[in-house]
């Protein structure tokens, strides 16, 4: 068999049509496949790689680290300098009193720890979400996904999760003393890139604390200079009881947090005693890593360009068929008429050499996501590319 039948054949399947790219390498904002063939990245792993593939310095770190030691004890355990040193890189990155950090492997287990530590800390049963809101596809997080779509073939789900519209003053109106936490995202992603009304943003950071529940803000994907800062929540004026990261958070490594104040999280270390326990998170290499890319993305300013390269998409991205284009960012959502001609467009451009996706909850969008490290002749270059496959798709399905 040949590698893409051993792909089909024994890997768990995601999708019934998995774009199938065979990747050999990658670097920069290019992947290259088995035949040699360019990619200009316009989605970086899903908002994973912020400083682009295989950074020197990321590359650096893990190779460093590799000599030294890998897994040792499971986390919390042992004192392992590459996850004290990203703690506290982190922590001086953020503001008080947010100076306690959890490592987890992924964004999804950063959610599920949030969640418990949310109840832990008010003895509370109620959590409240948003609708086309998404969380990850562990239980926990599967029931705050804000789509039944997504949640019906595997219920009965976690229990006393409401969901309600985002922006919306209804979500700040049935916060009360039963509510354990509100969990949102920062900028809704795969909603099609929908910002919060900062007003709003405050009202229900307001309502949270007169109720003494926990505002709990979902930076996974918006996180980590996405934004253009480096967390989302700084453009806000506010400050959230709990933030999670994940994705770009281990420089292209598997690594997640949640990031809260030290009087709450060290609530998990008692009655019960490992009231949260991971054995991997925060592996030694991937901390190593993720400090490198947060070194990486400071030293070489790349926030500074990220809203200069963000306009220049939205300035290029001009043709009949785009009906919008909402971003955060470098994190941008294309609006067609309608999904099949993003999905039609999608696939134009993988043959032209243009990487991008969709997303979950806006199917009639073309995500764009590329490392915040992309060139503006790389941004020129892909717009002239999708452009040219919407020109086809024009043509080929009219209106």
């Amino acid at each position: 068999m040949n590698i893409r039948q051993i792909f089909q054949q024994h890997l768990a399947p995601t999708s019934e049509a998995p774009i199938g790219l065979h990747i050999v390498r990658a670097s920069g904002s290019t992947l290259y496949d088995e035949s040699g063939k360019e990619y200009l990245d316009l989605i970086g792993g899903i908002s994973v790689c912020n400083v682009g593939h295989c950074h020197p310095k990321v590359v650096a770190a893990i190779k460093a680290q590799v000599d030294q030691y890998l897994h040792v004890m499971v986390y919390g355990e042992t004192i392992q300098s590459p996850q004290v040193a990203y703690a506290r890189a982190l922590v001086a990155r953020m503001p008080a009193p947010l100076d306690n950090v959890y490592f987890t492997n992924s964004g999804a287990e950063a959610v599920e720890g949030a969640i418990k530590l949310a109840r832990r800390v008010t003895g509370r049963p109620r959590i409240i979400g948003a609708i086309n809101s998404y969380h990850g596809s562990t239980t926990g997080a599967l029931s705050l996904i804000g789509d039944e779509y997504w949640r019906q073939a595997f219920r009965p789900l976690m229990p006393g999760v409401g969901h309600y519209p985002y922006n919306s003053q209804e979500m700040i109106d049935v916060i009360d003393g039963q509510t354990a936490c509100v969990l949102i995202e920062t900028v809704q992603a795969e909603a099609g890139v929908v910002r919060p009304d900062i007003a709003w943003m405050q009202a229900l950071r307001q309502r949270c604390t007169e109720q003494g529940c926990l505002l709990i803000l979902d930076e996974i994907q918006c996180g980590f200079g996405r934004t253009g800062t480096l967390w989302g929540f700084e453009q806000m004026g506010i400050v959230p009881d709990v933030v999670l990261l994940g994705k770009a958070l281990g420089g292209g490594m598997p690594l997640g947090a949640f990031v809260a104040a030290k009087e709450h999280m060290h609530q998990l270390a008692s009655n019960p005693v490992l009231g949260h326990l991971t054995t991997f998170g925060g592996h030694p290499v991937c901390c190593a890593a993720g400090l490198a890319a947060l070194q990486a993305l400071e030293e070489e300013q790349m926030l500074t360009t990220v809203t200069e390269k963000a306009q220049l998409f939205k300035q290029l991205l001009q043709h009949p068929e785009i009906l919008a284009v909402h971003e955060a960012g470098l994190l941008l959502a294309v609006r067609l008429r309608h999904e099949e001609k993003v999905r039609r467009t999608l696939s134009l451009a993988l043959a032209l050499g243009v990487f991008s996706d969709w997303f979950l909850f806006a199917p009639d969008c073309i995500r764009i996501a590329p490392p915040l490290n992309i060139s503006n002749e790389e941004i020129a270059e892909s717009c002239r590319r999708l452009k040219a496959c919407l020109d086809k798709v024009s043509m080929d399905i009219g209106a």
